[in-house]
Parts: C-alpha cells; sequence; structure tokens
C-alpha cells in the first residue's frame, strides 16, 4: 500500500492540508515569533532568510502542512511527515510549530493524533527527534506517549550536526473482541 504523505486530515480543533507556496505569508507571520524557536537547535528560525530555506525544503519534501485552527480558518503552524522507510516500517513526524496561544492546549495532541491514526494505516513505528535542549518538545512528545530510544545527530539549515534525542511509538495492538 502506498503512503500518502500528504492526506487532507481534520479534526475537531484543526485541520492538516499540504503546505503550498501561498502559505508563506501566513505561515511565517506564525513563525516570525522567536520564542517559538528559543529552544529549537536552529534558534534563529524566526528571522526570514532563515525561514524562507525551512519553508522551500518543506515544500520540496512532499510530506509538509500547515495547520489550520477549524473556528477561524487561520494558519497557526506547520508539520510534516519524513523519511518513510517500508523496510523498517516506520514513518518521522517533525518540524513541527505552533502558534504560541495553542501551546499547552489540545491543539499538538489532536495533531499528532491525527497523523499516527494515519501513518499506523501503512507503518508499525512512528518516530519523532527532538533536539537535546528543547525540553519543552520533548516534554509535548511524552505528553503523546512517545518512548525515548536513543540519540541521533541531525543537520538543521546550515548549521552544524546537533544531538536529538529518538522517540517512538509502536502501532497499537488491535484490541481483543470479548
Amino acid at each position: 500500500m502506498h503512503f500518502d504523505l500528504q492526506p487532507h486530515l481534520k479534526g475537531e480543533l484543526i485541520e492538516l492540508r499540504p503546505l503550498t507556496a501561498q502559505d508563506w505569508e501566513d505561515l511565517f507571520a506564525v513563525a516570525s515569533d522567536p520564542l517559538i524557536w528559543e529552544q529549537h537547535p536552529e534558534n534563529d528560525r524566526y528571522k526570514e532568510e532563515v525561514f524562507k530555506i525551512f519553508f522551500k525544503d518543506a515544500l520540496e519534501s512532499g510530506g509538509a502542512f500547515v495547520v489550520i485552527d477549524t473556528k477561524d480558518e487561520q494558519i497557526i503552524g506547520s508539520t510534516r511527515f519524513h523519511g518513510y522507510d517500508p523496510e523498517k516500517s516506520e514513518i518521522e513526524i517533525g518540524w513541527t510549530f505552533l502558534a504560541r496561544k495553542y501551546w499547552g492546549r489540545r491543539y499538538n495532541r489532536e495533531m499528532k493524533q491525527l497523523m499516527l491514526t494515519h501513518a499506523f494505516r501503512f507503518v508499525e513505528n512512528v518516530v519523532f527527534f527532538v533536539g537535546e535542549n528543547n525540553i519543552r518538545s520533548q516534554r509535548a512528545t511524552e505528553k503523546i506517549g512517545a518512548v525515548e530510544s536513543g540519540t541521533a545527530k541531525r543537520v538543521y539549515g546550515n548549521r552544524p550536526a546537533s544531538l536529538n534525542i529518538r522517540y517512538v511509538i509502536k502501532k497499537p495492538l488491535p484490541k481483543a473482541e470479548s
């Protein structure tokens, strides 16, 4: 079965749709908040010249989404599927950011649940890589049930490789019928 990296997913609070070039202005308006990136390995991603590279890579990835608040239909962030590996039966979810007013609420959980539900139609494992100093994202990843499973070096933009914590969520076993 072919893994659709950019399905249109909709929940109660948010909608995920494929990122397009026309989303630049609205997405950069969200990303231009320096506090979003303060713990990220690429902590200057709020700058237009840095975000342009991120945005271009997201478009070229074929797996990036904009996150839309279903109430007001405004773009509130972005996320991405990446690195589908049918041999290992895994996909990565990452490059996620949300406007600060959506932090610590149900938005990230719903976004990840929509993505996990879709991913587990195709793979047994979903992985996440979080910068070693990005405590906020580590906690958010753990809150959705991800379990730490080692470390890896990752490159962000034109920076040297930095240490990331690798997390995994395994596909739930089917519920036994009683």
